[in-house]
């Protein structure tokens, strides 16, 4: 089992700049793929970005594509999401997932954080 938990959302202005983290349980970090999701109200879960287990590949959405940058430091177990312009819509929960295998489809992943709140005023 692993267990994810977010933290560093909030509550900022269009044009400012958040890191969320993600921290896991476990000794098998290293072996997961590691995605962002986020769900707005009245929205499905939508997929974000995502890495390869040594971070050497990284996968985004067109629609933050150049301003969120994802990375993760294996030895502390942690992912993070680095946003910057945000815009107000990128308000929305933000989930991080871990998974086996790569994908965009949030069905695929087996464990999930709690979620953490981001809201973008304008």
């Amino acid at each position: 089992q692993v267990q994810l938990v977010e933290s560093g959302g909030g509550l900022v202005q269009a044009g400012d700049s958040l890191r969320l983290s993600c921290a896991a349980s476990g000794r098998t970090f290293s072996s997961l793929y590691m995605t962002w999701f986020r769900q707005a109200p009245g929205k499905e879960r939508e997929f974000v970005t995502a890495s390869t287990r040594t971070g050497g590949t990284t996968y985004y959405a067109d629609s933050v594509k150049g301003r969120f940058t994802i990375s993760r430091d294996n030895a502390k177990n942690t992912v993070y999401l680095q946003m910057n312009s945000l815009k107000p819509e990128d308000t929305a929960v933000y989930y991080c997932a871990a998974a086996r295998t790569l994908s965009r489809s949030a069905g695929t992943y087996d464990f999930w954080g709690q979620g953490t709140q981001v809201t973008v005023s304008s």
